[in-house]
C-alpha cells in the first residue's frame, strides 16, 4: 500500500516514536522468546513466548463473537491475579477444535509451567512455583483445523532456553513477525510518559489484516508496561480506550473468533501509587495508552488485505456517540463504498446510501458531506460549488478523509477502514494455501 506511516501516525509528543520500525528496547520484567514450530512448513518463526519473571498484572478484552476460540475459553477460565507467561502461535486459530484444542492448551501449560518453575529455581533468590493456570494463550490463523499441540510442545524447551532478561529492537521485531498471518508488515508502537516524576514505558505489538471488525481484532494486540497498576485499574483503562481505537476499525466487516487485546503490567517502576482511574497522576499514562492502541489499530487497517487506501470516516455533531458509530460503520462496511474508493470513483451517492441505511434519525436540511476539504453536500443539497474533478483528484491520495456532519447534537466518532480491491478477493480465495 505504501502509506507513509511516519507522517500518517506522527505525534507531537517528544516521548513518542511512531515510525515504521521502531526501536523498542527494554521493559524490565519481561523476556521474549521466538521459535519455529514448522506450522507453515517453512523457516519462518510462528510461536512467541513472553515470560514475566515476577508475574504481571493484566487485563484483556476479547471478541464478542458467540463462537470463540479455545484459547479465549482457557483465558476466561483462569482466575489468577498474575500471569507468568503468554504464548502466541500463528497459522492455527484453535477455534472449532473442541476438546482436543482445549486439552492441548492444558498440555502446553503444564509443560511450560514445569520448565519455568525450574528457571525460577536457577535464576531467582525467592523462586516461585508457576501454576499452569498462570499461563494464557493467543492463537491466530485458520479456523477448524486440528490444533498442532505436538509441534508447539516440541518447542517449549527451545523457548525456555532462550530466556534473556534484556530485550532489544530485534527480538521485538521477531515477535511481531512471528504472530503475523496474512499481514505484510509487523506492527509495533511505543510511548513513554510519566507517573509522578518516574518515566514509564508502554510498548505494544499487534497483528491483523483481514477478518477485522472487532467488537470488544483475526486481530491480536499485546501491550506491556513497567508501571505498577492493579488488574482493576488496567481493566478500566483498557476498556475506556478500546472504544476509540480497536473498536473503531474495520477492514472487511467480519469479526474473528480469536480477537483479543491484553495489557500486562510488570510493576518494576516505583512511582506514586494510583488508586483509581480518576487520579490526576494517571492522566499522562491514560493518554499514552490511547496513543499506542490507536497507533496499532491504524497499522492494522493500513495493512488490510489488498488495501490501497486508508480511510478515516469522521461522523460529527450527532445526538449520541452510538448514532455516530452506526453511521460511521455503515459507511465503512459498505462494499459499494469501498469498491468505489478502490476505483477512485467519486460516487458520493453511495455515501448517502450508507448514511440512510444506518437507521439513525437525520436532519436532512443540515446534512453535510466532505471528501477532505472538498464540500459535496451542504445543508442537505449538492454544493453549488461542487466540481467532480476536485473529488476525483482527491481520491488519488492513499490517505482519505470522509467527513459527515449530522447536526442533531454534539457527539462525534471516527471510524478507520480500507478500500476493497481485487487483491482482497485473491488473498481470501486462497487463504489456506
Amino acid at each position: 500500500m505504501g502509506i507513509n506511516l511516519t507522517n500518517f501516525l506522527s505525534s507531537k509528543s517528544k516521548m513518542t516514536k511512531m515510525i515504521d520500525f521502531q526501536d523498542l528496547d527494554h521493559v524490565d520484567g519481561i523476556s521474549i522468546s521466538v521459535a519455529n514450530a514448522n506450522l507453515y512448513n517453512d523457516i519462518r518463526d510462528d510461536v512467541v513466548m513472553f515470560y514475566f519473571r515476577d508475574g504481571a498484572n493484566y487485563a484483556s478484552v476479547y471478541t464478542q463473537s458467540k463462537i470463540i476460540s479455545e484459547n479465549i475459553k482457557w483465558n476466561l477460565n483462569q482466575k489468577c491475579k498474575k500471569v507468568f507467561s503468554l504464548i502466541v502461535n500463528s497459522r492455527n486459530a484453535n477455534a472449532f477444535t473442541g476438546r482436543q484444542g482445549y486439552q492441548s492448551l492444558q498440555v502446553i501449560a503444564e509443560l511450560l509451567s514445569r520448565n519455568l518453575t525450574e528457571i525460577q529455581k536457577n535464576d531467582e533468590d525467592i523462586p516461585k512455583k508457576i501454576n499452569p493456570k498462570e499461563i494464557i494463550f493467543g492463537c491466530t490463523g485458520t479456523i477448524g483445523e486440528k490444533f498442532p499441540c505436538d509441534e508447539i510442545v516440541s518447542q517449549i524447551p527451545n523457548l525456555v532456553s532462550k530466556i534473556q532478561y534484556t530485550q532489544n529492537k530485534f527480538i521485538w521485531m521477531k515477535a511481531a513477525l512471528a504472530i503475523m498471518t496474512t499481514d505484510t508488515k509487523p506492527k509495533m508502537a511505543m510511548e513513554e510518559c510519566k507517573i509522578g516524576n518516574e518515566k514509564i514505558k508502554i510498548y505494544g505489538i499487534a497483528k491483523g489484516s483481514g477478518m477485522v471488525y472487532p467488537n470488544m481484532a483475526t486481530t491480536l494486540a499485546y501491550l506491556f508496561t513497567d508501571a505498577d497498576l492493579s488488574n482493576d485499574l488496567l481493566n478500566k483503562l483498557l476498556k475506556k480506550n478500546i472504544s476509540s481505537t480497536f473498536n473503531a476499525i474495520s477492514c472487511d466487516g467480519d469479526t474473528s473468533t480469536n480477537d483479543m487485546v491484553t495489557i500486562f503490567s510488570t510493576a518494576k517502576i516505583n512511582h506514586p501509587k494510583i488508586k483509581n482511574i480518576n487520579d490526576k497522576k494517571i492522566q499522562s499514562f491514560d493518554k499514552s495508552l490511547n496513543n499506542v492502541l490507536l497507533n496499532l489499530a491504524k497499522r492494522v487497517v493500513s495493512d488490510g488485505e489488498g488495501a490501497s487506501k486508508f480511510i478515516s470516516i469522521s461522523i460529527n455533531n450527532c445526538k449520541s456517540e452510538d448514532d455516530a458509530k452506526k453511521i460511521g460503520f455503515s459507511i465503512a462496511n459498505s462494499p459499494l463504498v469501498k469498491t468505489a474508493i478502490a476505483g477512485q470513483d467519486p460516487n458520493w451517492g453511495r455515501i448517502v446510501m450508507a448514511i440512510g441505511k444506518s437507521g439513525v434519525n437525520l436532519n436532512l436540511k443540515k446534512l453535510t458531506i466532505k471528501f477532505g476539504e472538498v464540500i459535496i453536500i451542504q445543508n442537505g443539497k449538492l454544493s453549488e460549488n461542487y466540481d467532480e474533478r476536485n473529488v476525483k483528484n482527491y481520491m488519488k491520495n492513499e490517505n482519505l478523509n470522509i467527513i459527515v456532519d449530522i447536526f442533531t447534537g454534539s457527539k462525534n466518532f471516527t471510524v478507520y477502514t480500507m478500500d476493497l480491491t481485487n487483491e482482497y478477493i485473491k488473498i481470501n480465495s486462497d487463504y489456506r494455501s
